[in-house]
């Protein structure tokens, strides 16, 4: 049995076909009319999604409610205080 490698080539990208740069320069022209029409829309909605932006970095950046002691070694009690608190003047050591 012969096989010729050759013979399979593995297709062009996408983002290297002509379809390709068509869809970028029409994305581009779509988004300047879409913010030079429509600015004062956009910028009417920015203090929205800033108060948006609020529960969102909550959820993503603690994960959630209830994960604030996933970084604890599961040997150690449940009781005993954390280390940084150990660190602050006045603590018992």
């Amino acid at each position: 049995m012969n096989h010729d490698h050759a013979e399979h080539q593995t297709p062009p990208s996408f983002w290297g076909s002509r379809y390709a740069i068509g869809l970028i320069v029409n994305g581009a022209v779509a988004g300047y009319f879409l913010l030079t029409e429509h600015r004062t829309h956009f910028f009417g909605a920015l203090p929205f999604l800033l108060l948006l932006a609020c529960p969102l970095m909550h959820v993503f950046m603690h994960h959630g409610h209830g994960a604030h002691a996933h970084n604890r070694d599961p040997d150690e009690p449940k009781d005993r205080p954390d280390k940084s608190d150990q660190d602050k003047p006045g603590a018992p050591s």
